[in-house]
């Protein structure tokens, strides 16, 4: 079920009420792409100022089951810490919008890199790895103690932030499997069978760290990073292994993220962090990110043969991706045995 369209007197209704005064909305317009929320970009005219504006809808089906307010309380959390759209209001019922959602600031000038393009950054590449990988190690710097999605979510003991997170996707996989994956399930039982050593710290993790959420300016500078929805409490090393993760490379061999080498990365994230990886605790978190995302290519097939969407997205994460996915586990058992 892909749910009813957003109109724009819906829109002015409430921001009406919130603002206590009334708003205009012009240029109401879904942004492509997303399998987990609608994105709805527009400006709110109240008072005299015009305001750009992102909203984020609950959808009646998503390839991952995901919060509204997890998502604003992180970004209310990573405000300051790194670049991010400054989070406005969350509606828990969805008001006069029928489902949950948010709204946040519109950060506009930016673009996000296509994963079909082959060399998504030109010469900048290696610019925007610098700003990409250091504002994520400022991130795991950060005291998440008293911050907003701290305080929404359980905070982890160092020695059982991986327990949680393998818990879940092997549930997801449970939930959605269509066919055996051997594979997949041979990762599990090494990453059961070898655990992480205990976090060195516990923070924010962004949870969908990569390049398909960063918004750049086109000339190696990073703007906002986006997409906050499976933000948690945990180990920051799970957000590194994520953004490492050769299934980002937008086919460019030798490269993470399709922007810089692995070793300047994890350089970046070090200087930020303050923390030096620990190659054990990395390879743990960089397999089990292969199985995340493996679990997530299939809750997207899920969706797309049971669920009535159509989004070729989903299609396509669940046939081209996930098979690529699967050539990525298998690489990293051959090379942990």
């Amino acid at each position: 079920m892909t749910g009813t369209p957003l109109h724009a007197p819906q829109v002015e209704a409430y921001l009406s009420r919130l603002w206590d005064a009334p708003v205009a909305i012009t240029g109401l317009a879904r942004i492509p792409g997303g399998a987990s929320r609608e994105t709805w970009r527009f400006d709110a005219e109240v008072e005299g100022e015009t305001r750009g504006l992102i909203l984020r809808r609950d959808p009646g089906g998503s390839l991952i089951d995901t919060e509204s307010e997890t998502e604003f309380r992180a970004y209310q959390s990573a405000w300051g810490v790194l670049p991010v759209p400054r989070a406005i209001a969350l509606e828990r019922d969805g008001a006069e919008l029928e489902r949950p959602f948010i709204v946040m600031e519109r950060i506009d000038g930016g673009e996000v890199a296509s994963p079909f393009a082959a060399d998504a950054y030109g010469p900048h590449g290696e610019a925007l790895g610098t700003a990409f990988f250091t504002a994520l190690g400022r991130l795991a710097a950060h005291d998440a103690t008293a911050s907003p999605l701290a305080q929404h979510l359980p905070t982890p003991a160092a020695d059982a932030a991986w327990t949680g997170q393998l818990d879940y996707w092997e549930g997801v996989l449970d939930e959605d499997e269509i066919e055996p994956m051997p594979v997949v399930r041979a990762a599990i039982r090494r990453l059961r069978a070898e655990p992480p050593p205990p976090a060195r710290r516990i923070g924010i993790v962004h949870g969908d760290y990569r390049t398909g959420n960063v918004m750049h300016d086109g000339a190696g500078g990073m703007l906002a990073m986006l997409d906050w929805e499976m933000a948690h409490i945990g180990d920051p090393l799970e957000d590194l292994g994520w953004a490492l993760d050769p299934i980002w490379n937008h086919h460019a061999p030798g490269t993470v993220a399709g922007m810089t080498t692995r070793d300047r990365a994890i350089g970046h994230w070090e200087a930020a962090s303050g923390m030096t990886v620990d190659p054990l605790a990395l390879r743990w978190w960089s397999l089990f990110n292969s199985v995340k995302g493996r679990a997530i290519w299939t809750s997207s097939f899920r969706e797309f043969v049971d669920g009535g969407r159509i989004d070729p997205v989903l299609g396509l994460s669940g046939w081209y991706v996930a098979r690529r996915q699967d050539a990525i586990i298998a690489r990293a058992l051959e090379a942990w045995a």
